[in-house]
């Protein structure tokens, strides 16, 4: 993928209790981002990661770390190149091919625009494993505005402690390891190794094996991920942590530790995080199903940036802000992820709002949970407030994270529509369907079949499209919603309705982008009384009583342009 000079501004509106359009804006910052995904290279394309084996020592008084990457893969298509990503301000000591007793035969490499090419000695052949091991290290880039822009984070603790921290999904892992960065590809399994001095301890992904002191006065977290993960999920976080354990009963019976990685100072604060995280587990598994890592663990991990969803280990970096009802909108909206994003994952970033859309709509359920109907209705309405309708949310090309995350056709100002329109567009399909055919959709979208839900060895997760969603909604809907997802998701302009009293008679029309079809019904509240209208045709005749107030859509349903 090509790297390049970008300065950006990302959007994130959220629906939360007590702040239901929060915003958070990142300016210029003079930085040079990176992207992560887009068309895959043939080269890339050639291979499937089967594993990835990290040893990493990190150096907090130099900022600098030295590893080695192991990766395995398969080879789907015949080629003579291995062809991985890494950041240019890394370097590469040595690459190996290692045979199946593991001994090296060095092979040749090169570096061309943050790719690392390296040519096998022989072409390899279709079904054939390779297992290459890179050399590298050096002083990673430092993440000027992290999550948003990634790299390493670098803080102190209140005692002068290193906190350590990795943040990069815009950007890619590759800004810290050699990776194939394409969210198409996910490692089924993952293992990780952290060096670091004492006394600092190291938070990882999945389930941690052992940890080994060393006579350097270091000690060696020995981490190993058993489900396959995303490699922006992959992430350490590194700090003199003390933590809180406790315990958690699924809906499938199984009993899960939740632990809480927490520094020293808000040890006592983090103890009601735990229980508020409980709640929120509780919340996802009635609407979607069993959490899906229980073969792991669930894990927070409090870092010095807002926060990240990374996989069964929890960024937080929200300062325990609860609202008055106990609510922390970060950990529940990063928490969401481990359905929308980790479970559920983007095969190509032009289906991220299957992430952050579909998380957003969480968000805004919750409120109504919390506070009642109305409340959810407010969040809605406020998130309608915030849509810019410049690019499909879902577009049918490959994309970018960044060209996901910034507004065409400059790519420089930014565009949350694949967090508050997705959620919006949720909320007007649970509208059209009515709740329990929505509902059976999104549970299904979590897990297609109930069976899966009983699934903890990795077949759990999976890669999802638009498309799938739109199938399952009609299936559970017994409705044909081509029209829904061409209109809202695979273009950017809103439908707009015209209404025109004439005497007693309202007579209402849908004028949609480029005259597609849209049938969408609608509710007119006339007095004290509310019905709803099919429109088939996109326009209906509404008797209205003389003296009568008239409103069109009164709970605010439907995403229009007015």
């Amino acid at each position: 993928m090509t790297k390049f000079l970008l300065g950006f501004t990302v959007l994130i509106v959220l629906a939360i209790a007590g702040n239901p359009a929060f915003v958070h804006s990142q300016r210029d910052l003079g930085v040079r981002p990176s992207d992560s995904g887009g068309p895959l290279m043939p080269e890339q394309a050639a291979y499937d990661i089967k594993s990835y084996d990290l040893d990493l020592h990190i150096n907090p008084a130099e900022r600098s770390i030295k590893g080695v990457l192991t990766a395995e893969a398969l080879i789907v298509h015949p080629t003579a190149s291995f062809v991985m990503d890494l950041d240019p301000p890394l370097t590469v000591d040595s690459v190996a091919l290692l045979n199946s007793s593991g001994e090296p035969r060095a092979l040749n490499f090169e570096r061309r625009a943050g790719k690392l090419w390296i040519a096998f000695p022989t072409t390899k052949q279709k079904g054939e494993k390779v297992r290459v091991r890179i050399s590298y290290g050096g002083k990673p880039r430092i993440a000027p505005r992290p999550p948003w822009s990634g790299g390493f984070v670098w803080g102190q603790t209140a005692d002068h402690q290193p906190w350590i921290g990795v943040a990069c999904q815009v950007d890619g892992a590759d800004l810290w390891f050699p990776v194939k960065d394409h969210p198409s590809d996910e490692a089924d399994t993952v293992s990780l190794h952290f060096t670091v001095p004492e006394p600092l301890v190291v938070a990882s992904n999945g389930t941690l094996k052992s940890v080994a002191k060393n006579q350097d006065g270091t000690k060696t977290f020995n981490w190993f991920v058993s489900n396959p993960i995303n490699n922006y999920n992959i992430t350490l976080n590194a700090a003199p942590y003390k933590t809180i354990q406790d315990n958690y009963t699924s809906v499938s019976g199984a009993v899960l530790p939740v632990t809480f990685w927490v520094v020293p100072e808000d040890y006592d604060k983090g103890t009601a995080l735990v229980k508020q995280t409980k709640d929120y587990l509780r919340f996802f598994e009635d609407y979607l199903g069993p959490y899906p890592f229980r073969s792991e663990k669930i894990g927070i991990a409090e870092t010095t940036y807002l926060g990240m969803e990374h996989q069964t280990i929890i960024s937080y970096g929200n300062h325990f802000r609860f609202d008055a009802d106990g609510f922390d909108w970060l950990m529940f909206h990063e928490l969401g992820h481990e359905w929308w994003g980790n479970l559920v994952t983007a095969g190509d970033w032009r289906d991220f709002w299957l992430h952050e859309g579909f998380q957003s709509f969480m968000d805004t359920l919750y409120l109504e949970r919390l506070r009642g109907k109305d409340a959810y209705f407010q969040g809605m309405t406020a998130r309608m407030k915030t849509l810019r309708n410049m690019q499909p949310v879902a577009p049918r090309e490959s994309r970018t994270t960044v060209q996901m995350y910034m507004a065409a056709p400059d790519y420089v100002r930014s565009d949350g529509d694949i967090y508050g329109k997705g959620a919006v567009i949720l909320h007007t399909l649970r509208y059209l369907l009515g709740d329990k055919p929505f509902f059976a959709a999104l549970r299904r979208m979590a897990y297609p079949e109930p069976a899966r839900e009983k699934l903890t060895d990795g077949r759990q997760v999976r890669f999802a499209t638009t498309d799938e969603f739109q199938r399952i909604a009609e299936t559970a809907s017994k409705t044909k919603l081509d029209w829904f997802f061409e209109v809202y998701l695979r273009q950017p302009k809103l439908p707009r309705l015209v209404s025109e009293r004439k005497g007693d008679q309202l007579e209402l029309r849908w004028e949609s982008p480029v005259s597609l079809p849209f049938p969408m019904p609608i509710e007119v509240q006339i007095g004290d009384s509310t019905r709803r209208y099919e429109m088939p045709d996109g326009t209906v005749t509404v008797p209205v009583e003389a003296g009568k107030p008239v409103v069109v859509d009164p709970q605010n349903w439907i995403l229009k342009a007015n």
